[in-house]
C-alpha cells in the first residue's frame, strides 16, 4: 500500500512540474504576441 501512495505522489509531482513548464511557455508566447501588437499600435 505504501509503494502505491509513493508512486501516486511522484506521478502528481511530475505532472505538476510539467504543467508549470507548459504555463511558462504559454506566458512567453502571450508576451511575444503582446509585443507584436504593441509594435503595430505604435506604427
Amino acid at each position: 500500500m505504501k509503494s502505491i501512495v509513493v508512486t501516486l505522489l511522484a506521478g502528481l509531482a511530475f505532472a505538476g512540474l510539467a504543467g508549470c513548464n507548459t504555463m511558462k511557455g504559454f506566458g512567453q508566447d502571450m508576451q511575444k504576441l503582446g509585443d507584436k501588437i504593441e509594435e503595430k499600435a505604435n506604427k
